[in-house]
């Protein structure tokens, strides 16, 4: 058993077979070629609005009904599932792997993923069902009810589940108990059933309560870790012009053509990015469905922001804290490690734990996170609660023990490959229909322009579509 999930096992060989014609002949054009394509129709939203989602994060924290999840809170529970292993993990493994170059792809997929972020949140909204006490919604529903196709919405609510309630939450805990082995010397499998009594007494609470733990919890975190980040920075101001020119360098440097290794920097940087702001993979479009809005883009421009939060942001400091000390040129160090050993060579003794506290808060928050696309999803295919019950066992059980055993290289493999699965089929589905997006956000505007404050939409004003529209 322990020869099957090591990295030298049959089962991480074969995944790693198949990620590499996914990402390299597939996922990365396609991400690159949608995300364009979305930038244009929308004419730039995610840069020429950026003042307006900023505003509506501030005004969102108001809730318009007590039983529903205000648009922050939705909002939180999306940087709740971004902000996790990706952050920390993720971009140290990118650098390690691809160099210094692959930050500047991450920031690539992370400026143009916006607009994709925008349309796919956008039409998790127009497209959401009322529940009881809530709202619910996401690729299956638009997948159904907007393109017809009940094969495909039961094929990717089938997929997400499993990529987050379990192949994403072996990584987190992955890299929560390689971080606090590293730091504290605590057993992975101790850390393992700390994690499992903790995840399990949040899941078993549903997405309400994960929607409020997720509310406070994550900017807390957020911002200690963007501060301490900062200190770094300003302590080493003079070399950040040089680290600057490193980046840019690599992401464009002949000596990457030539020894060939450009195809594959790119290629990292585009994963790490991809599986960090989740922008095409439809998971924060689960998010955005549950949130209580006078008008679906207003939800769309704030999962927008949200991307840039996570990537622009927060994987930036990682990155800059990885290169600012110089240790990323050790071979020997990857994922976690690298970024305990950097914060260690910038704050002394204390970084290493200092790196596992981060990482456990991230990374439990995206645990709890994850796990609420996989309840939004069963309910989708089924409204037996024994399935539900059966995916919080998964999740808060299985799957947690299983990423503190497993190997570093198995759960990252196993998670890329489950996410280019979700992916594809989510691009799809917003390529046609993102026509939708782009008239919601023309009516929007022009309501604004109008002198309308908070601009407000009813299904009659989608004739064409509005039997489909039961929550408008």
């Amino acid at each position: 058993m322990t020869e099957i999930f090591s990295a030298d096992g049959w089962l991480n060989t074969a995944i790693t077979n198949i990620n590499n014609v996914l990402w390299t002949y597939i996922l990365v054009a396609v991400l690159i070629v949608c995300a364009v394509l979305f930038t244009i129709k929308t004419r730039g939203v995610q840069f020429r609005m950026i003042g307006e989602m900023i505003r509506l994060l501030g005004d969102s924290t108001k809730k318009t009904h007590e039983k529903h999840v205000s648009s922050f809170e939705a909002f939180a529970v999306s940087i709740a599932s971004r902000v996790g292993t990706g952050n920390l993990a993720g971009v140290a493994t990118a650098i390690a792997v691809g160099g210094p170059g692959a930050i500047f792809w991450m920031w690539v997929i992370a400026l143009l993923g916006s607009a994709t972020a925008f349309v796919e949140s956008t039409l998790a909204q127009l497209y959401k069902r009322k529940t009881e006490g809530s709202y619910i919604g996401g690729p299956a529903y638009y997948m159904m009810f907007g393109l017809h196709k009940r094969w495909m919405a039961r094929l990717y609510a089938v997929l997400i589940t499993i990529t987050f309630c379990m192949a994403y939450i072996s990584i987190q805990s992955n890299t929560i108990c390689g971080a606090m082995q590293g730091a504290c010397g605590i057993q992975p499998w101790v850390m393992g059933l700390i994690l499992v009594t903790l995840s399990t007494a949040c899941v078993f609470g549903g997405i309400n309560r994960i929607a409020k733990v997720s509310s406070i919890f994550v900017p807390v975190m957020a911002v200690l870790y963007i501060l301490l980040a900062l200190v770094i920075l300003a302590v080493n101001i003079q070399l950040v012009p040089r680290m600057f020119a490193l980046i840019i360098e690599n992401a464009f440097g002949f000596r990457q053509f030539t020894g060939g290794t450009f195809g594959a920097m790119m290629m990292t940087g585009i994963k790490r990015g991809l599986f960090s702001n989740e922008a095409g993979e439809g998971s924060a479009a689960c998010a955005a469905s549950i949130a209580d809005v006078s008008h679906p883009v207003k939800q769309g421009l704030v999962q927008a922001l949200s991307v840039f939060t996570d990537t622009l942001l927060i994987c930036s400091c990682t990155a800059f804290i990885i290169l600012l000390s110089g240790v990323y040129t050790d071979n020997s160090l990857n994922g976690i490690q690298l970024t305990q050993t950097a914060l260690q060579h910038e704050i002394g003794s204390v970084g290493p734990t200092f790196v596992a506290v981060a990482i456990f808060m991230f990374a439990f928050s995206s645990i709890i996170g994850n796990y609420t696309y996989g309840e939004m999803n069963v309910k989708f295919l089924t409204a037996d609660h024994r399935w539900l019950t059966f995916v919080r066992v998964m999740n808060g059980i299985v799957m947690v023990l299983f990423g503190a055993l497993a190997s570093l290289d198995l759960v990252w493999n196993l998670g890329d490959f489950f996410m280019g699965c979700i992916t594809l089929c989510n691009l799809f589905a917003i390529v046609k229909l993102h026509p939708h997006a782009v008239f919601l956000l023309k009516d929007y505007i022009r309501q604004k322009r109008t002198g309308i404050k908070s601009p407000t939409f009813h299904k009659t004003q989608m004739p064409e579509i509005a039997d489909e529209l039961s929550a408008w």
